[in-house]
């Protein structure tokens, strides 16, 4: 059987996806998956063994020049490529309207995705030919539970797997275990932990004797790094890397401190020891999934509230 899924974004929605594709390739023999992502998470779906073929779609440029020629040649080119191959199920796990009118509607197959009362654009379930309602749960549950009701199989009582930390063990960094990462760049400026609050927990870490490595992708995000090192030989800003990369650091690392980003659900699909540090997000139905996952919710909603005394209590017990 093969599967086409649509999943475009974000990092976090993309990797939420990952063990309802476990689920299927466990349950349903010789099932293969094709996958649309944004270009920009391309790397992502090919680290799971059900996976063939990755087809990048980049709705996020274009919509940047949606009628300029160069971007009307690539929208037909990616129309081509998604019509080459009729598909016995078409499962669009985005539920948005976009997802919907963009992609859905030109893939050749049987389609399938949430229901009216379940999806989170309910004009996008207009698309489908199956129509799903979820239960509201975390986003991986859903996931699973949407797969399930698509392939018509019995979801799995079990907890999800990611199924791709294995990739990463096979090759570990030479200094596998002997530092943490720390994850503090993201894009909303409300979910940013104070710099004040990263310097004091990287003084009472590196006082344990262990390193920290910052990864970082926007040149914003690098001058904070930057500034969080200053003075501190045992602090490592990296250069910026590829998500493989950055996923080869995450899997050799001890454990991690993060705000609510897209890497901090790859820590998790990695089954790295994370605390993750929430304020004006709510983590029962995004937050990290999997093992070893922590989460500290602010009493205000404001990220300033965090103890630092509490993330290193927790930060001992869990990685030092």
């Amino acid at each position: 059987m093969q599967v086409l899924i649509i999943k475009t974004s974000s990092m976090g929605d993309i990797l939420h996806t990952l063990p309802a594709l476990t689920d299927a390739m466990q349950t349903i023999p010789n099932i293969r998956f094709d996958w649309v992502v944004e270009e920009g998470f391309r790397q992502i779906p090919t680290w799971h063994p059900a996976v063939d073929c990755v087809i990048p779609v980049a709705i996020r440029r274009w919509r940047k020049n949606w009628f300029c020629s160069i971007t009307r040649q690539q929208r037909i080119a990616f129309k081509r490529e998604l019509q080459k191959r009729r598909y016995d199920l078409v499962i669009d796990a985005q539920g948005l309207l976009k997802s919907s009118v963009l992609i859905t509607r030109f893939a050749k197959g049987s389609k399938h995705g949430q229901g009216y009362n379940s999806v989170k654009e309910p004009l996008a379930s207009w698309f489908y030919n199956y129509r799903h309602n979820l239960k509201k749960q975390h986003a991986v549950e859903r996931m699973r539970q949407l797969f399930a009701k698509s392939l018509d199989y019995d979801q799995p009582d079990n907890d999800g797997c990611y199924a791709i930390s294995q990739r990463f063990l096979n090759q570990p960094p030479a200094d596998a275990g002997q530092y943490l990462v720390f994850l503090h760049a993201t894009t909303r400026t409300n979910k940013h932990w104070p710099e004040q609050n990263w310097r004091e927990l990287i003084k009472l870490t590196v006082n344990s004797g262990i390193k920290i490595k910052l990864p970082w992708h926007t040149e914003h995000a690098h001058q904070r790094a930057l500034r969080l090192a200053a003075g501190c030989s045992s602090i490592e800003v990296l250069p910026q890397l590829s998500l493989q990369q950055i996923a080869e650091v995450l899997s050799g690392a001890q454990g991690v401190v993060s705000v609510d980003t897209g890497l901090s659900h790859l820590a998790a699909a990695l089954n790295k020891p994370n605390i993750t540090l929430f304020g004006p997000t709510n983590p029962e139905m995004i937050g990290g999934y999997g093992q070893h996952q922590l989460s500290i919710l602010s009493d205000n909603y404001k990220m300033k509230s965090i103890s630092v005394d509490k993330v290193f209590a927790l930060l001992k017990e869990q990685s030092l």
